[in-house]
Formats: C-alpha cells, structure tokens, sequence
C-alpha cells in the first residue's frame, strides 16, 4: 500500500510532541484528522506507533524503531524537494536576452555575473532592429529585452531602468552647430531630424526624434531609417541631425560626424522589459542581476 506523505508527517511531529493537542496545532489540522492519519498509518505498517492513555502518549517499541529509520529517511526527502526548488530558483535552462544596439557595460556585466552565479543556465543574446524594439519579444523570439525607453505597452512589463546618459545631437562637420561645445533643446528649432521609421509605435519614435522643442517651437522631420548605421549614413551626408546617447555617439563615431552634448531634454535611458504574466524565475534572477550591475 502507499505511503501518504502526510501520515508520515503526522507521525514525526507527534513523535516531538507526543500530544495531539500541540501535533494538531503545528500541522493545522483537528485532533481527530490527527487520529485518522496515525490510524491509518498503523495500518499499513500492521502495529501499534503509540500508546496511547488518558494521560500520556508514548511511543511503542515499533515506533521507536520505526522513528529511528524513518527520520534520515524523511529528511533526504526534504533535501531533494529543497534542491529541486534551489534549481528553479537559481534559473536553470536557456534565457534568451534582446538588445538595441550594442550590449553595453552594464548588461554584459549583469550578463557574466548571472553566468558565473547561476551555471545551469545559458544566456543566449540577440540584436534587435532598432525600428522595431517589441517585435521579438510579441513573437517569443526572446525572452526579454532592453529596450531604450518610453514604454507604454499594456502586453509588456518594464522590470529595471539603468544606464540614464545625457543626449548629444549628431550631425555632419558642416552642420552650422557643429562646432560648438554644446547646444540647448531650443536650438533644435528649425532643424530636421532623422526619424526612425516603423513598426514601433508612434510614441516611441517620437520620443527618439522629437517633432517639437520644450517650449513647442518646430522641428522639421527628415527621412526614416530603420538603423543606427542608416542614420549615419544620412547624417555623413547632411540630410540631417540624429539624438544619440553619449555612449552610443561615442562608440559609433565616423569621419565627418560631430557629437554635441544638449541640454534641457530628459536623459536616454535603457529598461528590460518582459511579456506580462511572464516572469520566469530565470528571468527574475536576471532582472536582479541587471539592476544591481
């Protein structure tokens, strides 16, 4: 016959307790579940556990025996259910990981850091097209993804926010601004700004190539690139100005482009973000990496 798990507790706590009163307290059960589980118990082993009294409650010698084997018995048990929920919970199995342009310091720290702690999963990272920051992710092409922000989707989560850097304008070295030092947001008055084509939603493309300043003054809208490579491209050639996080500006110089710090727009800033109801327990360990890298 099968054991039940819940007999062989009932029988240990009481074997501590040895009194139902106190047993059926630590188990939240009632002192006659407790009489019923230890009934059938005995059952099955075919003898007595306890004697039992009015007064006292003692352990026979069967239950004694039976004690002494059964405690290493059900504390191994223990340690193979607590191992398997160590393993979910340290992340085990694939995660796969999105990014717009080049993966920088931070995630790829959070990235090693997440590698070294937890051995049992494999990071696999992708690019994704800069004019398209949710299409993988809706597609289950990955898992998650950073992303730079605003991010306003109901279907999506935003986990954390990092890497908040100051915005340069680039432009060509004959761009009438290109030498100075640094510009303010209403200098972007009349220029035109390359603008990143669709799919992604017409919020988020506004953010990345305003068609206002602050104070409401026009921004021409140039052509629609669906790369950074792209805008560049169009920037060498003086069809316009692109907004770039310092970082990205830095990395991605190219002859003839100039990177001029702006002042009074909100600063670039990167999140990870997840489908909702989709936070995995790799995923959630990754997340906790990636805010404290």
């Amino acid at each position: 016959m099968a054991v039940e798990i819940r007999e062989l507790e009932c029988f240990l706590v009481l074997a501590d307790e040895l009194h139902f009163g106190r047993t059926a307290e630590r188990l939240y059960l009632s002192q006659s579940r407790v009489s019923q589980l230890l009934q059938s118990l005995e059952r099955r082993i075919g003898g007595p556990l306890f004697e039992r009294t009015s007064r006292r409650v003692a352990l026979t010698p069967l239950g004694k025996e039976f004690l002494t084997t059964l405690r290493p018995a059900y504390a191994a048990l223990e340690r193979v259910v607590e191992s398997a929920r160590e393993y979910a919970a340290n992340a085990a199995g694939k995660l796969r990981i999105g990014f717009q342009g080049a993966a920088n310091a931070t995630v790829l720290n959070a990235v090693s850091d997440f590698q070294s702690r937890h051995p049992n999963c494999l990071i696999d990272v992708c690019e994704l097209p800069l004019n398209d920051p949710f299409g993988a992710l809706r597609r289950d092409g990955v898992d998650a993804a950073v992303v730079m922000l605003p991010v306003a989707e109901d279907d999506l989560v935003l986990g954390p926010v990092f890497s908040q850097q100051q915005q340069t304008l680039t432009v060509c070295s004959s761009h009438r601004l290109a030498t100075r030092s640094s510009i303010d947001a209403e200098e972007l008055a009349g220029e035109t700004l390359i603008a990143i084509a669709g799919p992604a939603p017409g919020y988020w493309r506004q953010a990345q190539a305003p068609t206002q300043t602050p104070a409401g003054a026009l921004i021409h809208r140039g052509p629609d690139v669906r790369t950074l490579q792209e805008g560049l491209s169009l920037i060498a050639a003086g069809r316009g100005a692109m907004l770039i996080c310092r970082p990205t500006a830095e990395r991605n110089g190219w002859n003839g482009i100039v990177n001029i710090p702006i002042t009074g727009l909100p600063d670039s800033s990167l999140g990870l973000i997840w489908r909702r109801g989709e936070q995995t327990p790799t995923l959630k360990a990754f997340a906790h990496h990636l805010k404290t890298s």
